[in-house]
């Protein structure tokens, strides 16, 4: 059962006399313990709720419209605590973060109903076969799955868990009850690369229909691993090799099913020095959270954007904007950004690639750049009429970097206005020439706290 917090002004609920204070038992005869049984059981026309007020028990029933919501409030989204993940993998982000960050950065979520709500990716080790049960039931789909490797004796020393090669069991039953899964492999060289990699990729495709994406990113490494486990970063030649066993079962895959269902992220293509596929290779890009295809959606929406643009929507008067931007897609970025500049001469873009000092290592991604690395890199420049800020950049719903500089405060220290830029291309395209609509909430995925 679950505390009700509030009820919502005119709702069904308050109409049917329920009051903040009163506990939901169950919903039609089933119980209710958590978010995914309340939205699940909440969508029938016609429902039973068994309810308690101090020591009385007591029923409401009401008819409403097929998925219209009940009005009900509770204390949390999830209605219980977050679960926290059990591993402690060797390449965890979170253990490699510099002490000082806010409290939120340091939780590790590993939680189905997160992945479910949310996109999170969940690990499997901390499920149990009830909660297989009640996601088949549910129809719970798709799911994004942290898989990293098919081996269940590498799995386990990779996560530090023994019990993590014993649950990648779920993904079978889960693909076989019609579940669709999203998987994540972080390459580590030397560890599930090669060989491993090949065998994990066998074995995923094995899924079949209920194998709908596999994205292989990266790992990335920063300065602060003291004590951990020695990880050495990809070179061109490892990521070359890697790309090539990715390709490799992509190609499989789409001849056999029609669907390439697995890829290679952005960052790793850069490694190797290869040119990023055209935009159809990437089909519906069902890993673009993960940085597969991010690159190519963006320049998409760029060009289309630019191809409707009218002689008259360019700015007429001279005008100079400044993109603090990751290393590793600055030389992408800024041949996108050759054809505005060609197009119109009274614009100037001035795209800069900050080094991460921050994190250090190999960290290079625009999503991981802070407040105090951009003002380091801007500071003494002519930064034009605009700072134009990518929305991953910063917190989901808030503009606060990762070291909590708000977008206020780097506008105040560089002297120059900082926009919130929205993730597509348009979003680029219309804040350069200052028509933008302020936004771009973005999507970190280095933000656990983003749920």
């Amino acid at each position: 059962m679950v505390r009700i917090d509030g009820v919502e002004a005119g709702s069904r609920a308050q109409r049917a006399g329920i009051l903040p204070g009163d506990l939901l038992v169950s919903i039609n005869g089933h119980p209710v313990g958590d978010v995914l049984d309340y939205r699940f059981y909440e969508t029938e026309r016609e429902l039973r709720l068994d309810l308690r007020r101090g020591e009385e028990d007591f029923q409401v029933e009401l008819a409403k419209p097929r998925y219209a919501a009940l009005g009900l409030e509770f204390e949390s989204y999830l209605m219980d605590r977050q679960r926290s993940c059990r591993n402690k993998c060797v390449f965890c982000f979170i253990d490699q973060l510099p002490k000082g960050m806010r409290e939120t950065l340091y939780f590790k979520d590993d939680d189905d109903r997160l992945s479910f709500l949310f996109g999170n990716y969940i690990t499997l080790t901390n499920i149990d076969d009830r909660e297989i049960d009640r996601i088949l039931q549910m129809h719970i789909s798709p799911i994004n799955i942290s898989v990293h490797t098919m081996d269940p004796e590498l799995r386990c020393r990779m996560m530090n868990n023994r019990f993590a090669g014993e649950s990648l069991r779920h993904l079978y039953r889960l693909a076989e009850g019609g579940i669709r899964l999203n998987c994540q492999i972080v390459l580590c060289p030397g560890l599930n690369d090669g060989s491993a990699l090949e065998y994990s990729l066998s074995e995923l495709c094995k899924l079949g229909e209920g194998l709908q994406s596999v994205a292989c990113v990266p790992v990335g490494l920063t300065r602060y691993r003291e004590g951990l486990y020695p990880l050495t970063p990809f070179d061109r030649e490892s990521a070359l090799a890697a790309l090539a066993v990715i390709e490799k079962w992509g190609e499989a895959c789409k001849g056999e099913s029609g669907a390439r269902r697995v890829y290679a992220s952005d960052e790793l293509y850069l490694l190797a020095g290869r040119e990023l596929p055209p935009a159809e290779f990437y089909e519906d890009f069902p890993q673009i959270e993960n940085g597969v295809g991010m690159l190519r959606d963006l320049e998409e929406g760029f060009r289309w954007a630019l191809e409707d643009l009218c002689e008259e929507d360019l700015p007429a008067a001279p005008r100079k904007v400044t993109i603090p931007t990751g290393e590793c897609a600055w030389s992408f970025l800024n041949k996108m950004l050759d054809e505005l500049r060609n197009r119109c001469h009274n614009l100037k873009i001035e795209l800069v690639p900050v080094p991460n000092d921050f994190f250090g290592g190999t960290v290079n991604v625009t999503g991981l750049l802070t407040g105090q690395d951009i003002c380091a890199r801007l500071t003494g420049r002519d930064l034009g009429d605009q700072i134009l800020i990518a929305g991953n950049m910063l917190k989901a719903g808030e503009d606060i970097f990762l070291d909590d500089m708000t977008l206020s405060e780097l506008s105040e220290r560089l002297g120059t206005p900082a926009l919130r830029v929205g993730g597509s291309g348009e979003d680029l395209l219309m804040a350069i020439l200052g028509r933008e609509q302020p936004g771009g909430a973005g999507h970190n995925p280095y933000e656990a706290e983003r749920a």
